[in-house]
């Protein structure tokens, strides 16, 4: 064993001399190890170790301390019936290996090791035959050993953020295994035995280098979750997948939505891609889509066809080429959110855009001339529920929790409870006369994604909307607010925040500090201030609305923020950039605004 490559002076009866001079054990308390014996469980994270200590491994096999000092033991202190180590924790330190005589400890269901520096791994922990989570990310191991594919009870397996490069083909043989993250790697292909694994619930292969998926994907029936965002990807195929929920292939090179046959599919994210049309045949594929996202793609038209997804509820198509829409969009009978910013669309106000999703539809509905008939029937068969104080198919069907228009200066308590454990991920209470954000939202913290509380009255955003972690798209717009409560950089998951028509005077200070935000509109207010080395730090910012506030000037190093798609500056009594290089669009005034960087 790897103890006697290392030259220590290692004695396999160290655990029962009284004088051991195996240091390690003063790097473990030995409290921490008594009660590892009775627990099963050993926490030693963020301790600084660089390797794992002797008298860890072998905790089940040497006989403690405490039996070499006492002559007689009280009921607790029975060393003789210690439990065995099921659960060793040893994340947050500096390990650069894993020794062999991990194998003393058979019993093992969890190992974490994820935050070290690991460069390799033994085959010995394919010995650990009883192993459930074996917890890898955050290290730096270019292989995975064949031996981790013979761990048959293994149903956790988290790699990311390593140097892999490849996969053993023996990866197919884990079948019990429920979670595969394998996102920040170096993979540029997979094995065709990943499609073996049928137990499979969530596969994250994101922010690697892949430029095609194995045929043997499809095979993956039990997968709820699939993300392959950030990769190289021209073409997807995922047909075949009965129970897919969650689909995310944003930051691809794909033209096309993929082939689809996914009854369950709730949620499909394409952003930027490089998508130019939407084909029928892929979105008659979507019949149980709740949130479509196309932002950041090439789209020059939506095809009539689009009433097909007659389950959307959110429709993101930010920053394409649509210069038309078609009426019939607005017959989607359950769509509550439809986002068009940076889109060059002609024969539609600004004004009517920056009045709400629900004005747009209107709009929109009054245009259609030809069925009338056909169209009040789809409007009808869908929206007469709706009528009822609390829509419970949209609850329980949709995950949607609408409460809007009541022009209510409060939410009655029956819109909660009817919403109990439903899992909402959508809250719609817009246009009502709130003054304060709804506390009994926090009942919804573990699924909410998506609120929409604009048009209300709001004065101050609680700070109790920080404890939504799942939040992804938040719209205040056309409240009274001021300021935003700093607690909001907890909210690492969002994407999208509107601010329109508020009184900020200045750009909101925690927004700087919640780098995945791709969108913030804050147009209308009477935004002075705007710091562009804080908007640099938003790597993942591509639409910035500032139109209409009161900027008199505008910063050069505004032009670093290179990421940015969609500028909105109009409006502002700046005099530089000119009207002239404004009408150009984002990029020439961002290109503009460079040059004027002093040197």
């Amino acid at each position: 064993m790897s103890r006697f490559k290392r030259g220590t002076k290692a004695d396999s009866l160290a655990g029962f001399r009284a004088d051991s001079p195996d240091t390690s054990h003063t790097a473990v308390p030995h409290g921490l190890l008594k009660a590892a014996r009775k627990s099963g469980q050993l926490n030693l994270s963020g301790r600084g170790l660089t390797e794992v200590p002797q008298n860890v491994y072998r905790l089940n096999v040497d006989t403690p301390e405490e039996a070499k000092q006492n002559v007689s033991f009280g009921e607790s202190d029975r060393w003789w019936e210690q439990s065995e180590l099921t659960k060793l924790l040893l994340s947050s330190n500096q390990l650069t290996q894993l020794s062999d005589d991990i194998t003393l400890l058979p019993g093992l269901t969890t190992l974490d090791l994820h935050d070290n520096q690991l460069s390799s791994l033994p085959g010995a922990l394919g010995e650990l035959q009883e192993l459930q989570q074996l917890r890898l990310s955050h290290n730096q191991l270019t292989s995975l050993p064949v031996e981790v594919c013979t761990l048959k009870n293994l149903r956790s397996l988290t790699l990311q953020q390593n140097l892999l490069q490849s996969l053993p083909e023996d990866v197919g043989m884990l079948e019990k295994l429920t979670e595969l993250d394998l996102s920040k790697n170096n993979l540029q292909g997979l094995p065709s035995s990943l499609g073996h694994l049928t137990c499979l619930q969530k596969l994250n292969l994101s922010h690697n280098k892949l430029s095609c998926l194995p045929d043997s994907l499809a095979q993956l029936i039990s997968v709820k979750l699939l993300d392959c965002s950030n990769n190289q990807l021209t073409d997807v195929s995922l047909s075949e997948m009965p129970v897919l929920e969650q689909i995310y292939l944003r930051h691809n090179k794909l033209r096309l939505l993929p082939k689809l046959t996914a009854p369950m599919l709730k949620e499909l994210y394409m952003g930027n891609n490089q998508i130019e049309q939407l084909e029928t045949e892929q979105l008659a594929c979507l019949r149980a889509i709740s949130l479509l996202e196309l932002r950041d793609n090439k789209i020059k038209s939506l095809p009539e066809q689009v009433t097909l997804m007659s389950t959307l509820t959110r429709l993101d198509l930010t920053n394409n080429d649509i210069s038309t829409l078609p009426a019939a969009l607005s017959l989607l009978p359950s769509l509550q959110v439809l986002l068009l910013e940076g889109n060059p669309l002609r024969g539609i106000r600004r004004d009517l855009l920056t009045k709400g999703t629900n004005e747009l539809l209107k709009y929109l509905r009054g245009r259609i001339k030809e069925e009338p008939e056909s169209a009040d029937k789809g409007h009808t068969a869908m929206t007469l529920p709706s009528q009822a104080a609390v829509n419970v198919h949209n609850i329980r069907s949709l995950k949607l929790l609408v409460f809007s228009e009541k022009q209510a200066s409060d939410i009655p308590g029956e819109i909660f409870d009817a919403a109990a454990d439903q899992g909402v991920t959508t809250v719609n209470f817009s246009k009502n006369q709130l003054t304060s954000v709804p506390s009994r939202l926090l009942e919804f913290q573990s699924s909410v994604s998506d609120i929409n509380l604009g048009f209300n009255r709001l004065i101050c955003c609680s700070p109790a909307i920080c404890q939504l972690l799942q939040l992804m798209h938040i719209d205040l717009g056309n409240n009274q607010l001021s300021d935003l409560p700093p607690d909001m950089k907890n909210l690492t998951k969002l994407r999208s925040v509107t601010l329109n028509f508020n009184r900020f005077k200045s750009f909101p200070d925690v927004l700087y500090h919640i780098v995945s935000l791709e969108t913030v509109l804050l147009g209308n207010n009477q935004v002075g201030l705007v710091d562009p080395c804080g908007l640099q730090k938003m790597v993942h910012l591509t639409t910035l609305d500032l139109s209409n506030n009161d900027l008199l000037s505008i910063p050069p190093e505004l032009g670093l923020c290179t990421s940015l798609r969609c500028l909105g500056l109009e409006g502002n009594p700046f005099r530089t950039p000119r009207a002239a290089i404004m009408t150009k669009g984002t990029d020439a005034v961002l290109e503009y605004l460079r040059s004027r960087i002093p040197s």
